[in-house]
């Protein structure tokens, strides 16, 4: 990662859960993030409204952050009058940065491009296992002992099926590129995205009410916000044709509950849920005990291994700032509504 158009070692100061700093970084990124930058104190700051930090944070001109960090606002960024960068090692930055961050002119990274690598990943390992009916014929066999029989199961495999998208985020875009190698008819719902962009990517674009009466298999990739909250109601869900599969690898609350519950109870619809609202269910749900239901604990996203591909991407990042390059993973303040 030696870059020789270094202008010099930057001062940072770490934001984060302190067993997060050697879950992102390995010795070896470790070693680079110490190469490249001056620590301004020594270890993780997991507050920063203390005397420690205020002293950390006066001399940084990045903050590198993680999960866990604390909220950065107009008190924060005024003990920090260096500060040039946040360099966000996890996904979302909304949990924790305000608006003056944007308005100070203050640069934003964030890992959310490499935490998409696993979640499209497991997406379509989903998309996959929910059109041969994975969760079915899996109950089955524990409650049967027996061999797997096909009466009465929904049309199974990925042949000739439509896979709708429901937004062309990061995450959306790999599943997209992911999925072209299925024999499966493609539609992509976003409004933001041009119809070339779409053909590019493999997708027929369609309004979501089409979407839904087409797909024989929907996962859902929208950001959370008032506008996408619960956007799979009763109404659209009662879209979906016989046996269709709904996937949400994004958050729970883009689907009303109720009214999925209502469907799945039916054996109507299949689904494969990795979020939900609440999360987790309540107890007594009755998802936990369907045959046409896999929940999974919100383990798409980077886990074991695959954190480390988030700190080595803020590392890159920190390369970039130090040698005066553009940051490759950039957040825009305009772009948060529309953006995970």
């Amino acid at each position: 990662m030696a870059d020789t158009g270094r202008r010099g070692k930057l001062r940072i100061a770490i934001a984060m859960r302190d067993a997060d700093l050697s879950a992102l970084f390995g010795p070896t990124t470790l070693a680079e993030l110490y190469e490249l930058a001056t620590v301004t104190h020594p270890g993780v700051l997991q507050s920063l409204d203390t005397e420690v930090a205020a002293a950390a944070l006066a001399d940084a001109e990045v903050l590198l952050t993680g999960w866990g960090t604390p909220r950065i606002d107009h008190a924060v960024l005024d003990l920090a009058p260096k500060l040039r960068a946040v360099v966000h090692s996890a996904g979302t930055v909304k949990t924790f940065l305000t608006d003056e961050v944007f308005a100070r002119g203050i640069q934003v990274s964030s890992a959310a491009d490499a935490n998409s690598v696993p979640v499209a990943e497991f997406t379509f390992a989903a998309i996959v296992l929910g059109a041969k009916r994975f969760g079915r014929f899996a109950h089955q066999l524990h409650a049967t002992r027996a061999s797997r029989r096909t009466e009465g199961m929904p049309p199974t495999g990925t042949n000739g099926i439509t896979i709708g998208v429901v937004g062309a985020s990061r995450i959306g875009r790999r599943v997209l590129r992911l999925v072209q190698h299925l024999d499966a008819t493609v539609l992509v719902y976003d409004p933001y995205l041009p119809r070339a962009e779409a053909a590019a990517l493999g997708a027929q674009p369609v309004e979501l009410d089409e979407l839904c009466r087409r797909s024989t298999v929907l996962t859902l990739h929208a950001p959370e916000g008032p506008t996408t909250r619960r956007m799979l109601d009763a109404r659209r869900l009662a879209l979906l044709p016989d046996g269709a599969v709904v996937i949400n690898t994004a958050r729970g609350s883009l689907i009303d509950t109720a009214a999925l519950t209502a469907e799945l109870v039916t054996g109507r619809l299949d689904a494969l849920l990795d979020v939900t609202d609440p999360e987790p269910l309540p107890a007594d749900s009755p998802l936990y005990e369907l045959p046409n239901v896999v929940l999974t604990p919100h383990i798409a996203g980077a886990l074991g291994n695959e954190v480390r591909r988030l700190g080595a991407q803020a590392v890159d990042e920190l390369n970039r700032l130090a040698t005066g390059r553009p940051l490759a993973h950039p957040v825009l303040g305009p772009d948060l509504p529309h953006i995970a």
